[in-house]
């Protein structure tokens, strides 16, 4: 049973659950390890999306992005879908890392989008908003 969660940005919330990037980028080491669900934060900028594009452009070539109105209209504020924190790293050959820590996340899969008030650090979700 899942019973943690933490809050990403999208679009990069997006990119862990459809299977693409499979570390997060935090300035705390963290000795949690275990399944999670990945709350998209309830906001998204533009400068948000474009740098992700931006990011992801050098080495992603084989998918694309959902269009950022509707990451930010369908998939922000709530839970996107979960995946298995197996360990946090200092460094990493993932194209993805970019430290400090890296959060190694694997098992990832999305999940229908269901609205939920996220927060900072990991947190227990309240499970009645979204049974």
């Amino acid at each position: 049973m899942i019973t943690k969660a933490i809050s990403i940005r999208q679009p990069w919330a997006w990119l862990i659950v459809n299977g693409h990037k499979d570390v997060e980028n935090r300035t705390r080491r963290t000795k949690f390890t275990g399944p999670l669900w990945i709350h998209a934060s309830a906001t998204m900028t533009k400068a948000d999306y474009f740098a992700c594009t931006i990011f992801i452009a050098g080495f992603a070539g084989r998918w694309r992005l959902p269009a950022y109105d509707i990451l930010r209209d369908e998939f922000c504020g709530g839970i996107v879908g979960s995946a298995t924190l197996v360990n946090c790293v200092d460094h990493s050959d993932s194209l993805w890392f970019t430290g400090p820590f890296g959060y190694v996340l694997a098992e990832a899969r999305s999940c229908l989008f269901t609205p939920c008030k996220g927060q900072l650090n990991f947190f227990t979700p309240n499970y009645e908003e979204y049974k």
